[in-house]
């Protein structure tokens, strides 16, 4: 029965597996072999329609090693690029490179009987249809979430190929859309690996405080035949030990459990980043995750951590390695260093801008003390009407929330960023914002707003998804887009709900090393001054409960046209692109200390 159900599933995407950490893995990154298609040859035909797979580059056939019938590619004779990695660092000719490249992986395998194998992507970027031993496995769009193909009954015994077409053609009905405001890096961009799992395993789960404070609760989601089987969780810290059955319909198994008097748990806090090892088995399956408990609310303009006012101490992250060649970032080694600067700059919070980064910033975020806002990319003119658009939006919000919902450090899901208003917009938000709370509804939801300015001097944000959203929270560049620096001390601000104030984006440009008068632009004494005023019109507002500057470290936009000074680079980093820390860093991280 089981193989049955496998083979019909062969062919889409199945459901995410998380925590793939402490999964048996085996680990697929290195060099792979690569063709460049740019007009996607190997699988559609001049009418633009999927060919049969054989006929594809999946079928990897070789022309040096059969020559009785046409071949016009050969993956043995490729060259080779790194995984996980962006194409656009690694060669100059693939700079500005958009289209299709196929990546090709030659491993061994040892399938054994009565166990299960998927291939896991942490992210390509941004369309990537896959492919085993001449078989098509799955498409998956969006360039920042993980997907998951199984491949139990493909997996063969000795060697096996692994094809994969990237594309990261931009389209107008994307999401992000067309036009955007960072590189464009294509590629597998993130880890891959073959993960085995038993035929009944424990594909998902959600470990949080329950409602009351006063044990933990949640669920837990088995894969399988055996879906009646018995869940456990189990935190050996805090003497808690529950089983229950899970449901034979749908396989979720749900669980509260109460903690001891003696047991009490020590809140996650950023003072305070205290984690877990809770343990989750379901027969022959078990897996150990390290999970924080807290609480998060907001009580009139104030938010609050585990019952506490906390103003968050923030700072704007894109992701891209915090070093030359400031390609795509992935690797915890890369999170460690961003995030060293934005503590050292004194954040206690960061806006993950504007997708999802790669899972080891969140948990090295995690185990930092460090707070996290959570965004998908629906960034300015999404096509709102586009029911597909919707979809591909939905699901890149429910693959977010799936990967790090049981990280106690992410506080906020963001919707959606800087976004033109219209019925259309209003509905597509609010549907995303019902979505997040169905999936999770122990943390705050908003979004990127815009300021508005009813008359001069006077600021407010007077967005109809104002209502919907748990924070006042919007981007403003009094000083930069907006006038002169001068300007913030004319600027008073009030708004029409009591909310907390987050500025999720604030400040202006400057390269690096560029000095001049303090009015002149891009100079670092334009963006210490601005900073400075900024500060001084922010603490005028009594709802302010944090802010994060756009943004700490200078990256790659092709919007980006001034040669000399921007040079391809959005300069409004504190820290320019190679790590060097401007002057207005100083000047936040002085305001952060007196916080």
């Amino acid at each position: 029965m089981l193989s049955f159900i496998l083979a019909a599933a062969i062919g889409v995407l199945q459901p995410q597996i998380i925590n793939i950490q402490d999964r048996t893995q085996t680990s697929l990154d290195g060099d792979w072999d690569y063709l460049v298609d740019q007009f996607a040859n190997g699988y559609l035909d001049y009418r633009q329609n999927p060919m049969p797979a054989g006929n594809t580059f999946f079928a990897d056939r070789h022309f040096f090693t059969d020559q009785t019938r046409l071949v016009e590619y050969d993956f043995d004779a490729a060259e080779k690029m790194k995984v996980p990695g962006d194409w656009n660092t690694q060669g100059d000719k693939f700079y500005y490179f958009e289209g299709t490249i196929w990546f090709r992986r030659v491993f061994e395998a040892d399938p054994q009987p009565g166990k299960r194998y998927f291939i896991h992507f942490g992210a390509v970027n941004y369309e990537a249809v896959a492919g085993l031993n001449g078989k098509i496995l799955g498409t998956h769009k969006g360039g920042f979430t993980p997907f998951d193909l199984e491949v139990t009954g493909l997996l063969k015994k000795g060697s096996n190929s692994l094809i994969v077409r990237v594309d990261n053609t931009r389209h107008p009905d994307g999401v992000p859309m067309q036009n955007f405001d960072w590189w464009n890096y294509g590629g597998i961009t993130r880890s891959v690996c073959l993960v085995e799992a038993p035929e009944t395993f424990v594909r998902d789960y959600f470990v949080r405080l329950s409602a009351d404070g006063k044990g933990v609760e949640g669920w837990v989601q088995l894969d399988g035949a055996s879906r009646e089987a018995v869940a456990s969780v189990e935190i050996p810290e805090l003497g808690i030990r529950t089983e229950t059955n899970a449901d034979g319909i749908s396989g979720k198994a749900t669980f509260c459990a109460q903690f001891k008097k003696k047991k009490q748990p020590e809140r996650w806090s950023p003072e305070n980043p205290r984690l877990y090892e809770v343990k989750i088995a379901s027969g022959e399956d078990s897996i150990t995750d390290r999970i924080g408990f807290r609480t998060i609310e907001t009580k009139g303009c104030k938010i609050l951590i585990n019952g506490k006012e906390t103003f968050l101490k923030g700072v704007a992250i894109h992701e891209e390695i915090p070093f030359a060649p400031s390609g795509r970032a992935f690797s915890e080694e890369h999170a460690r260093i961003t995030l060293g600067l934005a503590k050292e700059m004194g954040c206690n919070f960061v806006r993950l801008a504007h997708y999802p980064h790669n899972e080891n910033m969140v948990r090295v975020a995690e185990e930092m003390g460090i707070m996290v806002w959570d965004e998908i990319p629906v960034y300015w003119a999404i096509d709102w009407s586009n029911r597909e658009t919707y979809e591909n939006a939905e699901n890149q919000l429910a693959e977010m929330i799936t990967r790090d919902k049981n990280r106690a450090n992410v506080i906020i899901w963001s919707v959606s960023n800087e976004t033109p208003r219209s019925k259309a917009r209003l509905d597509f938000l609010t549907g995303l914002i019902a979505k997040a709370r169905e999936m999770d509804p122990t943390r705050l939801v908003s979004s990127a707003m815009e300021k508005d300015e009813p008359e001069p001097g006077h600021m407010t944000v007077k967005d109809d998804l104002i209502d919907y959203v748990d924070l006042i929270s919007y981007n403003q560049y009094v000083g930069w887009y907006d006038g002169d620096f001068e300007k913030c001390d004319r600027v008073y601000w009030t708004f029409p709900v009591e909310k907390p104030v987050i500025i999720t984006e604030f400040g202006g440009g400057a390269k690096f090393g560029r000095h001049g008068a303090v009015t002149d632009r891009f100079t670092e004494e334009y963006q210490a001054k601005l900073y400075e005023k900024n500060i001084e019109m922010l603490s005028r507002i009594p709802e302010l409960a944090g802010a994060s500057p756009w943004i700490l470290k200078d990256f790659r936009s092709p919007r980006r046209q001034l040669n000399g000074i921007q040079d391809e680079f959005n300069r409004k980093g504190l820290v320019s692109e190679n790590g060097e820390k401007k002057k207005a860093f100083f000047i936040m991280q002085e305001w952060y200390s007196r916080k």
